[in-house]
């Protein structure tokens, strides 16, 4: 039997790790302003292979240290609460720059493949965001449970990804990445610490249990 709240907790790390503002993101939405929807669905769709690659590896190093004990899970999720709340607050901290190039507007899918496996931030990205929001289900996370939460991690990128494929299209919405796209990246930014804060608090509660 799955853990029902594992598995939203899964989802939900997979949807946050893709929909939240960086590198990929921002890609996405300069490639959709400049050339519309059917190319950002291709970038989309290679980018996927990115973050299947690297949420697997996430996982499989979560589940690998939550077999070895409750300790060293604990001082992982402290770790992700830490990486959390140093992006968070990079991102409170970001500073407009000059308009990026448009990434991928050549050869969508190919771009997007290799600029989902190559971005040097997905692994500790996706392994602090899969760690802190799963941390809490040490106890049941397995590698029995593996697959299935490989399959809701897909999902939540899925359902992330059509969203975005919806919203790329829209010009009020690309007319309002393009006027207030810093304050989005801040506000997800105050989001990110939110969730280092929640990840740092499991962690020490339960190294405080432990010592016990």
């Amino acid at each position: 039997m799955f853990d029902v709240s594992l598995l939203a907790a899964t989802f939900f790390a997979g949807f946050l790790y893709t929909i939240s503002p960086g590198p990929a993101f921002l890609a996405l939405f300069a490639l959709g302003a400049a050339k519309g929807r059917t190319p950002g669905a291709w970038f989309m769709t290679g980018h996927l292979v990115g973050d299947i690659l690297w949420s697997v590896a996430a996982l499989a190093a979560i589940v690998g240290v939550s077999q070895i004990g409750p300790t060293l899970f604990d001082i992982l999720g402290i770790g992700c609460g830490l990486y959390l709340i140093y992006m968070g607050a990079r991102a409170v901290m970001t500073r407009r720059d000059g308009k990026a190039a448009v990434i991928g507007a050549d050869r969508p899918l190919v771009n997007g493949v290799i600029f989902g496996i190559t971005n040097p931030k997905s692994y500790p990205v996706a392994l602090a965001t899969f760690g802190a929001l799963v941390a809490p289900y040490g106890d049941h996370i397995t590698w029995a449970a593996t697959p299935g939460l490989i399959a809701a991690a897909f999902l939540g990128f899925v359902a992330a990804d059509f969203i975005l494929y919806v919203a790329i299209g829209l010009r009020p919405v690309r007319a309002f990445f393009a006027r207030y796209g810093l304050w989005v990246t801040r506000i997800v930014g105050v989001v990110f610490i939110g969730f280092g804060l929640k990840s740092l608090l499991d962690g020490a509660r339960g190294l405080a249990s432990s010592a016990r």
